[in-house]
């Protein structure tokens, strides 16, 4: 009994990280990555579009000691400024126009997890400066709300993006 549920937990595994590729370049990646993966510190994926960034950010999920827990997915260029606030923190009711009801964000739904943002690079410059808060800290506030909440949330975001380095 206990060699099947190893095996299915195995193959329910695979499944879900699974890349293949012979490349030299392709499995030095996937070494860094299964290096990376139990580190549980926050990670930038930077690569051309369809080069597979969300296939990684999925196997340092599932690799980490967080793959039990869920892995959260959002494409930061795919809303605006005050959606993508509203989205990745949440929002009291009353905040906005047509805001009836608490709305828990991404980061919220991610606890205990991984939040993984797709085109970071896009991202406006306030929600940047919320994001690095939720990093630095493990606090965040809903859009309309006053009280801290705390989240535990490994963060992985991709861009394609050159952006600057810092050294």
């Amino acid at each position: 009994m206990k060699n099947t549920n190893k095996w299915r937990f195995s193959s329910w595994l695979n499944l879900k990280i699974n890349l293949l590729g012979e490349a030299n370049r392709f499995l030095e990646v996937l070494e860094q990555v299964s290096r990376l993966a139990p580190l549980d510190k926050p990670v930038l994926i930077i690569g051309e579009r369809g080069t597979g960034k969300e296939l990684i950010a999925n196997r340092l999920h599932y690799l980490s000691s967080r793959w039990q827990e869920p892995l959260i997915s959002l494409n930061c260029a795919a809303l605006n400024e005050n959606l993508l606030d509203s989205e990745l923190f949440g929002h009291e009711a009353g905040a906005f126009t047509g805001a009836q009801k608490r709305h828990p964000g991404r980061f919220e739904r991610a606890d205990g997890g991984t939040l993984f943002l797709d085109e970071l690079a896009t991202a406006p410059m306030l929600v940047q400066e919320k994001l690095l808060r939720v990093i630095e800290y493990g606090e965040l506030e809903r859009v309309g709300g006053s009280q801290p909440l705390q989240v535990n949330v490994r963060l992985v975001c991709a861009t394609n993006a050159d952006l600057p380095r810092p050294w």
